[in-house]
């Protein structure tokens, strides 16, 4: 699906709260006089001195060794051509921030306000002491070119103008992988590329090291092919000027085995991609609309290995697949270039990613029974976990064995640890969730529908095709909500339950909740009325099969929210207690926490329970849970009641699951603090990684860490997921954001899913 996004969703997004997507934090601390003497003066000079002395040191003493600029003038951004140097700024801030959430590498993005190329490169070449690499962006050709070759030439950093070689990187592994597919070699196969931009250019450059020959190459530029006949040729197209009687891009389809496109959508239709030799391969990037759709290039040809540049098919050649990893392991070594060696090397790790057995993870977030090399994944998914801990050793020892490394690496398992250490700086979870949702959307029912922030929820829900919206409450209110907020919601259902419209519907429910409640002093009056308000009404609509899932609360009290649930639709077989869990979306990767809802003060048993339901959520994320049942206490060296039942429900949980990673009680610092642990309590089961999963001994507990930790330490939070229905039913706190929200649904699909 096209994904459509609201212009004032991406206003809101870049608007609210800090301006802009990045900011600038401290790694040391600044808390007493003496921090700040030591961070400025006097004692800063030392480093200085230091650098003075020996001016590697800089790697050493300051952030430039894992800071990158992002450099554009604005004058090619993404399809929006020349907008300026100010109007660019939201897309480098953007690429700033995949940078650190890929490949936790530092950006500063620097906007020029020149097109003349001499001022350009000037301008950067004057940078070089503040930046470890330069990620050059959106500057037109030609003068991208001339650009970065004049900045490799003259800068002893790593260099990269990714919209020249990042398609070129990316496409190049998913040839290699086609044409393995179909059985054909790169140095017989005749290309078609239609495009001669930066981009195009880069593609078919690197095409030929990896060598496929410039006789089997056409090119086509926006006047036909690219003919050694023409006199409007500049060096670089002239290249790859052709002496074979073609002019039309239509002409130049017939017999080809692969078509390049990095052009404009539509210009390809069905005839041209039926006229390529057998088992052809078509790569249509334009975006977002491809050169020819999917759908029509696999109609007209079932035996053509597709790729485009879009996420809702197959096979997507998406850059970020490459710069991140790329400038990391560059990075890494203290590269003085990015050479054709590093580049080639990001290639095959691609392609070679590609081949091996894919995580469960990914399977999950593209909602794959077994995702494996094939017509319909000859490159690796954006969310892969595997990415940096291949393409960036793969560049790094091609840095090394080229001769442009500073810093060889040695230690190679060590260098892996550490790159597996900074995805916890990416919460993929929420990614993943989102993915595997929007592979079967589900029905989801509002049921807090007269609420602006819901319905803002709503709108985002069914625009990014993560469930379909049923509205519950007051249709002319929600109407009204709607238009002051110019949200359109289509044909999204609209339910009031006290409407005379659904009469039938609610005594029908009435019927079926009293068979249920009849021995438990429900009166057919009594079921009449409760079907009548919207939290019944909607956890009936999902336990008859109207609806997939609910998300209610925003408006009520918790248990008032959670009761309907329990008596419509009931906890699943052979649980006995119901549970409240909170994701909190830390630096450290996702922490689970445990039950922050719903028991007041839970015995030893009932806490087993609560484990076990918890562990299982958090296996149904692809996370391993590591568990510390957290008190005041360590392994007994306390007492109290609150203690001795922790203590009480790890022998238990040892007992009855040896299975579970799980410890305790402990005090929630040495759950994290594996150091500490080890020196004082290495029998535990917890030494090695830490925990991600904390069990409370009481909701007072509970809900105040979950509090501390989503206000004062400001992380993003998911939740409360309920755990032990029968169904999905979620219910919101009071006050709960938009994203919040939406999260809370995206998670209550893919539970319908199951």
């Amino acid at each position: 699906m096209n994904q459509k996004i609201r212009r004032e969703d991406a206003l809101n997004y870049h608007a609210e709260g800090r301006p802009g997507k990045l900011e600038v934090v401290p790694t040391k601390a600044y808390n007493t006089q003496r921090d700040l003497t030591l961070a400025y003066s006097p004692g800063v000079a030392e480093p200085c001195l230091a650098i003075a002395d020996n001016i590697e040191d800089v790697y050493k003493y300051t952030a430039k060794g894992n800071l990158v600029a992002v450099i554009s003038n604005g004058t090619a951004v993404l399809g929006l051509g020349d907008i300026g140097p100010e109007a660019s700024k939201p897309v480098m801030e953007g690429k700033g921030l995949l940078f650190k959430i890929y490949a936790d590498i530092d950006v500063f993005d620097i906007e020029l306000d020149t097109k003349d190329v001499d001022e350009f490169v000037r301008m950067v070449k004057i940078l070089q002491p503040t930046f470890g690499g330069i990620n050059l962006e959106d500057i037109k050709a030609p003068e991208c070119f001339e650009i970065e070759e004049r900045l490799k030439q003259e800068l002893s950093i790593p260099i990269m103008h990714d919209d020249q070689h990042g398609t070129a990187i990316i496409s190049a592994a998913a040839l290699l992988n086609a044409l393995e597919l179909v059985g054909k070699d790169i140095d017989k196969v005749k290309i078609l590329v239609n495009g001669a931009g930066a981009s195009a250019i880069s593609c078919t450059k690197l095409y030929v090291s990896l060598g496929a020959k410039l006789e089997n190459i056409v090119m086509c530029d926006s006047k036909g092919v690219i003919r050694a006949d023409r006199t409007d040729l500049d060096a670089r197209k002239a290249v790859f000027a052709t002496s074979r009687d073609l002019r039309t891009l239509e002409e130049a389809f017939v017999g080809a085995d692969v078509f390049v496109g990095l052009s404009k959508g539509n210009v390809v239709n069905q005839a041209m991609v039926q006229s390529m030799t057998d088992n052809p391969i078509v790569f249509a990037m334009a975006n977002p609309t491809p050169e020819i759709s999917y759908d029509d290039a696999m109609a007209a040809r079932p035996d053509v290995v597709m790729a485009t540049g879009r996420s809702d098919y197959p096979n997507q050649v998406n850059n970020v697949l490459g710069f991140p990893y790329i400038f990391r392991g560059a990075l890494d070594v203290r590269a003085t270039e990015i050479n054709e060696a590093m580049k080639l090397a990001a290639v095959h790790a691609l392609a070679d990613l590609a081949k091996k057995t894919v995580p469960d993870l990914v399977n999950l977030a593209y909602g794959e029974a077994n995702l494996m090399f094939g017509r319909n994944y000859i490159i690796p998914k954006p969310v892969d976990p595997r990415l940096l801990t291949y393409v960036a050793p793969a560049v790094a020892r091609a840095a090394i064995e080229s001769g442009v490394a500073r810093q060889p690496i040695t230690d190679w398992a060590t260098y892996e640890t550490q790159l597996t250490q900074r995805q916890g700086k990416d919460n993929r979870l929420t990614r993943v969730v989102h993915t595997k949702a929007k592979s079967n959307p589900g029905r989801v029912v509002f049921a807090d529908a007269e609420n602006p922030t819901v319905l803002k929820a709503a709108q985002q829900v069914l625009d990014e095709g993560i469930a379909y919206p049923i509205l519950l409450g007051n249709e002319a209110l929600i109407r009204s909500i709607l238009a002051q907020n110019n949200l359109d919601l289509g044909n999204s259902p609209i339910i009031d339950p006290r409407s005379p419209e659904q009469a039938g519907p609610v005594q029908t429910y009435a019927d079926l909740f009293y068979q249920k409640r009849y021995r438990k002093g429900i009166s057919m009056r009594e079921a009449h009325r409760r079907m009548s308000q919207r939290s019944y009404f909607g956890v009936m609509m999902v336990e008859n099969g109207e609806a997939d899932a609910l998300i209610s609360g925003l408006n009520s009290n918790y248990p008032d929210t959670i009761r309907p649930a329990l008596q419509v639709i009931g906890k699943q077989h052979g649980v006995k207690k119901v549970a409240g869990m909170y994701i909190m979306l830390t630096k450290r990767g996702p922490l689970f926490l445990s039950d922050t809802t719903v028991n007041f003060d839970p015995t030893a048993e009932e806490i087993v329970e609560i484990t076990e339901l918890t562990a299982h959520a958090v296996e149904r994320f692809n996370v391993k849970p590591r568990i510390a049942l957290v008190t005041y206490s360590n392994f007994g060296s306390a007492k109290g009641d609150d203690a001795e039942k922790m203590n009480r429900a790890v022998e238990l949980l040892h007992a009855k699951r040896p299975d579970l990673l799980v410890d305790g009680e402990m005090q929630a610092h040495l759950a994290f603090d594996t150091d500490l642990l080890r020196q004082n309590y290495p029998l535990s089961r917890l030494v090695d990684e830490g925990a991600n999963t904390l069990i409370f001994p009481n909701l007072s507990s509970a809900n105040i860490a979950y509090n501390l930790l989503s206000k004062v330490a400001n992380f993003d939070t998911i939740g409360p997921v309920l755990l032990g229905l029968r169904k999905p039913v979620h219910v919101l706190q009071v006050g709960s954001s938009e994203r919040e929200i939406v999260n809370m649904v995206a998670i209550a699909v893919t539970e319908a899913q199951r």
